[in-house]
């Protein structure tokens, strides 16, 4: 078969918790050998294991333009995972061009990109305009491009529901804002089939779960599945970030956490689709079924 039909298909963020699950889906999911890819990270020791199936492990640091350059060169179709670098403003963003000129550079056909829901519509998330930058670079790129706007992951209920369980009240300043919760193997899965297509065509995608629930919801399901009765608190964002001071959450998080919930009551993430479902042909997991999944994780017992 010729290259294009077979294109070598590069992961960046290999080693992080959503890019091993992509590279696990393709290979034993959408049966992609597993010499057509390329994992790039800046630990490629902590690949071995990959390395040791066939994937090719290349060193990547997005601080570094020749070593993007050099670890894209040959990849046809590429996964830009969204980097972690929230800790100066400009930084992510700067990080996330580098990668897009290093794909230019390196002559990569298609760039699939993991964003965020509402990215441009004056998100209360402090990170949104480095994601929206991020879509106007691709668009504008030259390249071919996929968005994948992945919805709030359900495995952010570990930040919440164990403590809500061991004290009955769950604070909240989201209000009746909802969250169409998926989970991070449902969007692993999703970029995988992305990835492994041959679509040229440039698109956004909007991956979330298959209902959309309110803290209350959520509350409830929880507790259902504990036995554990938990009360939901209304509160303004101001008596929230002075709670999560009281109990010794970093400012920096706590800033972040009244963001989310700012960004909940807005319905900034309510939206529901099915795009999980037509992209993968299985339907996205429930909060119920993921809560019921990771009762260990969430000191349910």
């Amino acid at each position: 078969m010729t290259n294009e039909s077979q294109p070598q298909l590069l992961v960046t963020g290999a080693s992080g918790q959503l890019g091993r699950r992509v590279i696990f889906h393709l290979i034993h999911t959408f049966n992609v050998k597993p010499d057509r890819v390329i994992a790039a990270t800046r630990k490629p020791d902590a690949l071995a294991d990959l390395a040791e199936q066939g994937v090719v492990v290349r060193s990547a640091d997005f601080n570094d333009p020749a070593s993007l350059e050099s670890a894209f060169t040959g990849a046809s179709r590429m996964l830009l995972i969204s980097t972690d670098a929230l800790d100066v403003p400009g930084r992510r963003l700067a990080q996330h061009k580098r990668a897009v000129e290093a794909a230019i550079k390196a002559d990569v056909d298609h760039i699939v990109y993991t964003s965020m829901p509402k990215p441009e519509l004056g998100s209360p998330i402090p990170f949104a305009p480095d994601h929206y930058s991020t879509e106007q670079d691709l668009a504008s790129s030259g390249l071919g491009w996929t968005v994948l706007r992945n919805n709030w992951y359900s495995e952010n209920l570990f930040a919440s529901i164990p403590r809500a369980l061991s004290t009955g009240k769950w604070y909240t300043s989201a209000g009746e804002g909802r969250v169409a919760y998926v989970t991070r193997e449902d969007c692993a899965r999703s970029a995988a089939a992305v990835l492994a297509s041959n679509s040229r065509d440039n698109a956004r995608y909007d991956l979330t779960g298959p209902e959309a629930l309110g803290v209350t919801d959520v509350a409830k399901i929880a507790g259902d599945l504990a036995g554990v009765p938990i009360e939901v608190v209304h509160v303004s964002d101001q008596q929230l970030a002075a709670g999560l001071s009281a109990a010794g959450v970093p400012a920096p998080f706590v800033s972040l956490l009244i963001a989310f919930d700012a960004n909940t009551r807005a319905n900034n993430v309510s939206a529901v689709s099915d795009t999980v479902f037509r992209l993968t042909g299985r339907a996205p997991t429930t909060v119920t079924e993921f809560l019921r999944e990771n009762l260990q994780a969430l000191n349910i017992k």
